[in-house]
């Protein structure tokens, strides 16, 4: 691996990153404009100033996890996005997140693909799964998914987004648990996945207090997940958004955890590119393994 990829979506129809800059975003969602915070935007906008100001909502931090919101217009009612086949429904938190990550869309696709070339339904594991979108995207793609989650409200926000596509239930499973002990009870079930989706944050807490450093844990977690993919057929999907680890880092780790399933591994840069312009917002760091 002698260069590292921009991996981005092209083809968003009601997402556009309008402009960054200045340590902050402005996009539309769905034609509801926003202004949040990215620390990666070290840069300068490149709209007028006046593109900001009639922003609809703007995210002001309180700390360094919260934040209230400067709303200007309110939010539709229901306020939902679509991409392709999938729909999410939206809603501002105050921890600045509406509730899916446009920069994902390229994952989705790429899942949907994995899944595809097997006609049998495959089972998938997608621990911190959030609110879903993967999920969703999965089961479109007809694989049966575990969804886990150490939060009870992101678990009921994946849910309902699972109702807004008509999954039917029968092909989810929703898991209230923290994602390491998780899988290490799957490992004594002698459960196994097609394919595992991880999207591990910086910093957390599980359901009893477990508490999860992404830099300490991440290569004990995939060691242990190592013990529950098929060893072929099968594929790994893991984002980093942290800048406390490089992509080289991760490619290694990748590597050095999967080497004796005989597949190989992408590396990429996840971006979103700005509209109007041929600068792209860096938002994190996407490794994907596959075994055939």
């Amino acid at each position: 691996m002698n260069t590292i990829p921009i991996v981005y979506t092209a083809d968003w129809k009601e997402y556009n990153l309008l402009d960054s800059g200045n340590g902050e975003k402005l996009e539309s969602f769905n034609g509801y404009t926003m202004i949040r915070p990215d620390p990666r935007a070290i840069w300068s906008h490149h709209l007028p100033q006046s593109s900001w100001d009639n922003a609809d909502a703007t995210f002001i931090r309180t700390d360094s996890e919260h934040g209230d919101w400067k709303i200007r217009k309110e939010t539709p009612h229901p306020w939902t996005l679509h991409y392709h086949d999938l729909k999410f429904k939206l809603h501002p938190t105050d921890f600045k997140h509406v509730g899916v990550f446009p920069e994902q869309a390229t994952n989705w696709n790429w899942v949907k693909k994995q899944l595809t070339i097997n006609n049998s339904q495959l089972t998938v594991l997608n621990l911190f799964g959030y609110t879903g979108a993967a999920t969703v995207a999965a089961t479109k793609a007809g694989a049966h998914v575990t969804h886990v989650d150490s939060s009870k409200p992101s678990i009921t926000w994946a849910h309902e987004n699972c109702d807004l596509n008509a999954i039917p239930q029968t092909q989810t499973r929703w898991i209230v648990e923290d994602a390491y002990k998780f899988v290490l009870n799957e490992t004594k079930r002698k459960s196994q996945y097609s394919g595992i989706i991880l999207d591990p944050p910086r910093f957390g807490h599980g359901t009893k207090g477990e508490i999860w450093k992404l830099t300490e844990d991440l290569p004990t977690l995939l060691y242990a997940i190592k013990k529950i993919l098929k060893p072929t057929h099968s594929f790994v999907l893991l984002n980093v958004y942290t800048a406390d680890l490089s992509a080289l880092a991760i490619y290694n780790l990748m590597n050095n955890v999967f080497s004796e399933f005989k597949g190989t591994c992408e590396l990429g840069e996840l971006a979103t590119k700005e509209e109007g312009s041929d600068r792209f917002l860096p938002q994190g760091i996407v490794a994907r393994w596959t075994t055939r």
